[in-house]
């Protein structure tokens, strides 16, 4: 796997000509957590999006390895994986084919496809709702299917969005371990968060308040 450095270089993003985020510095890397903390508005998801390549900045960069971000399907084609705070999943789809169907569409050969849908289900402790449509399924299973989708995708950078929001204190605990798996695999994973004992098992959090970022562990 190509390993990934995701460099944000004071980073500005506005809308409708008021700054979101404002002058953002920070540098995630392969084989590290990066917790991205703040409150409510604070411009968590708003980063994350810079960083999947969602958002064009109103100035800065987001750079992944040596080149500028530009938009998804750059970052797409570099394997970066983003799991959305709303989850993003097709209601009308079992829990295993949302999985399949995102690794069948990144060229992944059906039969692996199958098997890394299935390691990751099970993971999750999903391997019994594999069949079930996601809208049967509850909110929290509904994230770990989400979860488990980014998992399967084992890109070079994952960004995850508040995915242990609706989940219970042993679901929480589960995911962290699972995204520390992937950061010690080789990937970069931004883990942008509300809850202070996930962000305490990071290896890095940088904090965001009315737009800007402080650094609060390197």
């Amino acid at each position: 796997m190509t390993e990934q450095v995701v460099a944000v270089e004071d980073l500005t993003v506005a809308y409708d000509g008021h700054a979101v985020l404002t002058d953002i510095v920070v540098a995630a890397e392969p084989g590290r957590v990066l917790a991205v903390t703040g409150p409510s508005g604070a411009g968590k998801t708003t980063l994350l999006w810079a960083m999947a390549g969602l958002i064009r900045p109103a100035s800065g960069a987001v750079r992944l390895g040596d080149a500028e971000v530009r938009d998804r399907d750059q970052t797409v084609a570099a394997g970066v994986a983003l799991v959305p705070q709303d989850n993003g999943l097709a209601a009308i789809l079992t829990a295993e084919e949302n999985v399949m169907v995102a690794l069948l569409a990144a060229g992944v050969p059906a039969d692996e496809a199958a098997e890394r849908t299935a390691t990751v289900l099970e993971q999750l402790g999903l391997a019994g709702q594999a069949d079930q449509l996601v809208e049967e399924l509850s909110g929290g299973q509904q994230q770990r299917v989400a979860i488990a989708r980014g998992l399967a995708q084992r890109g070079t950078v994952l960004l995850a969005d508040e995915v242990t929001s609706e989940l219970d204190a042993q679901n929480r605990k589960l995911v962290v371990e699972l995204l520390q798996a992937e950061a010690w695999r080789g990937a970069t994973v931004v883990f942008a968060t509300h809850d202070p004992e996930a962000a305490a098992a990071c290896d890095a959090e940088l904090h965001l308040r009315d737009g800007r970022g402080e650094l609060v562990r390197a």
